[in-house]
């Protein structure tokens, strides 16, 4: 099973989204962990090849704001091709971010 993270690089959005603590509030979504950028600064002094960080931004904001250091772009936050854009390893550890509520 992939770990899968969702840093919140803002604070205030976990606290937006009733993520705080890393308790998500739809059950559908509680195999994610809320990771603060602290922790993934850890995951990527760690350089484990297993962790994939993918960067769900619109186009314009990445273009303006820049990207994390080998982040992967989604094509889209929501209507991504899973087999074409995420890793094939079932045991990969992802991590997703954005700067908005999406």
């Amino acid at each position: 099973m992939k770990k899968v993270m969702v840093a919140c690089l803002l604070a205030g959005v976990a606290v937006g989204l009733g993520l705080a603590g890393n308790a998500i509030a739809d059950p559908a979504l509680n195999n994610f962990k809320v990771i603060r950028p602290a922790e993934l600064a850890t995951l990527l002094a760690a350089n484990d090849p297993k962790l994939v960080i993918y960067d769900a931004n619109e186009r314009d904001f990445r273009a303006k704001e820049g990207i994390i250091p080998g982040a992967r772009l989604l094509s889209s936050f929501n209507h991504y091709d899973v087999a074409k854009e995420l890793p094939e390893a079932k045991d990969a550890t992802l991590v997703f971010y954005c700067v908005n509520t999406h």
